[in-house]
């Protein structure tokens, strides 16, 4: 008869413990400690089994003998989906697709194991829905494409089923180019006593799928929950198992999604893709920018566009800032989009070093599209955004802002900044603040003035459309 017994693993970190707190020892979470019985292994059975490594052929070669192949991609007729990836679908890789209840993680592997189905075998495997339920959102995706000759491929399998081993059999039977988990918490492993989707699940399953991926080279993608943080639930643990995680964000009453990468084995980080859900599916969104500044209202004060660095290609967003007098002690800071330290941080320099001066200011700071800035390029927006609200002049419709502010009110250079200059000049603005350069370089892209401020006072009188109060007054 097999012994049990009671553990505590903690579910943001995946540390065990003896006994269950009400913050986690090691990450110091709160109310983390998910209890588990776990079967206890025999002294007998632990002598038995042989140590990790000494029953494999594996034998270690020097570095200069190992073959080198060129990476083969698997090419993906979705352009936003493989720009995340890398340029295409690595076979034997493991890829974590996490996000928001509803926001869209189904839906788009769906499409993506629909297109692939038309050339190779793909295994997607629910332990979520009914076979029905799937069928429905692929009648409703082949329909919504609009070609009246579409169906369903003939290539595309369907398993409903939450026991790993059974799952891992039909993949042998079928032998298939790419298999679909949703989603990882659903999964069980039978010889295993803990609840599905508990940690040591969880890790279990994907180390299997991972096992899977590296033996077989076949593709697998894992769709994984978040928690209310707004992380994959057991994140440390499956972040580390898996080559890439990439992020399906997006606001609940906007329909632009954001695919984001935020681990990647074979391609960049940060790397994104837009998509724009509608009754078809998810559509790609060619060009963001454009998108994001298609209802822009012009010479609008409190409107300032950012020019910022999504892994390797450049988006203009708007920010869209407001300040009113407070009626209350203590004014309102609110942040949509941008990190709130940072806001206290530009609203104090800007009182400080500027003459905005928003201690009995209301401020309200927004970035439209859904999108979120975590990058100090755009500080100079954020600032300027709030400078134009609150002298009530709007800054230049053909003017882009790109700079990081610093304590002192000066500003300070980022990374990449000819190919944001480019991509404003390519949409068709004039002109660019930006912080002065400390060496010259390369000339700057035709197409474009460069109006280079050394300080927050230099940027707000160049891009304001008026001059400052001060000398309007003189």
């Amino acid at each position: 008869m097999p012994k049990l017994y009671t553990r505590y693993v903690c579910a943001q970190c995946g540390k065990v413990s003896s006994g269950r707190f009400g913050r986690c020892p090691s990450c110091g979470a709160w109310d983390s400690m998910v209890e588990e019985v776990v079967e206890q292994e025999s002294n007998t059975a632990r002598a038995a089994r042989p140590l990790p490594g000494l029953s494999s052929a594996a034998v270690a070669k020097p570095l200069s003998q190992i073959e080198g192949t060129r990476e083969e991609r698997i090419p993906l007729a979705m352009e936003e989906f493989a720009r995340v990836l890398g340029g295409g679908i690595v076979p034997g890789s493991i890829v974590l697709i996490g996000g928001d209840p509803g926001i869209g993680k189904s839906t788009l592997t769906l499409q993506m194991a629909m297109l692939l189905a038309q050339k190779s075998l793909v295994l997607y495997v629910s332990g979520e829905e009914s076979e029905q339920q799937i069928k429905m959102r692929a009648n409703r995706l082949v329909a919504g494409a609009g070609d009246k000759k579409a169906s369903l491929p003939d290539q595309l399998y369907l398993l409903t089923e939450t026991n790993l081993g059974a799952i891992f059999n039909q993949i042998g039977a079928l032998k298939p180019s790419l298999v679909i988990i949703d989603s990882i918490q659903t999964m069980t492993m039978p010889e295993m006593e803990s609840a599905a989707g508990s940690v040591s699940q969880v890790r279990e399953s994907a180390a299997r799928l991972r096992e899977l991926a590296k033996s077989s080279g076949i593709t697998v993608f894992v769709i994984g929950h978040v928690t209310k943080e707004g992380t994959i639930a057991g994140p440390r643990v499956l972040e580390h198992i898996v080559d890439t995680v990439l992020y399906l964000e997006g606001e609940q009453f906007q329909s632009y999604r954001l695919l984001r990468s935020v681990k990647n084995r074979y391609g960049a980080t940060s790397e994104v893709g837009v998509f724009e859900m509608q009754e078809k599916g998810m559509v790609e969104v060619s060009n963001p920018s454009e998108v994001f500044l298609a209802e822009r209202m012009v010479n609008a004060p409190g409107s300032a566009i950012a020019v910022t660095m999504e892994g390797t290609r450049p988006l203009l967003v708007e920010v869209q800032g407001l300040t009113t007098p407070t009626h209350f002690g203590n004014p309102r800071r609110t942040s949509n989009g941008i990190d709130f330290n940072r806001l206290l941080l530009i609203a104090a320099v800007l009182s400080r070093r500027s003459s905005v001066k928003l201690g009995e200011q209301d401020v309200f700071i927004n970035v439209v599209g859904g999108m979120r800035i975590d990058e100090p390029a755009a500080d100079l927006a954020v600032a300027l955004a709030l400078a134009s609200s609150y002298k009530d002049q709007p800054v230049r419709a053909d003017t882009v802002l790109i700079g990081e502010v610093g304590l002192s009110g000066e500003l300070r250079m980022v990374g990449q900044m000819q190919a944001r200059l480019k991509e404003a000049a390519k949409l068709g603005f004039k002109r660019a603040v930006i912080p002065q350069r400390v060496r010259k370089g390369e000339p700057w892209p035709a197409g474009i003035e460069v109006i280079e401020a050394r300080g927050l006072r230099e940027a707000i009188a160049a891009a304001l459309l008026e001059a400052e109060p001060e000398k309007k007054g003189k």
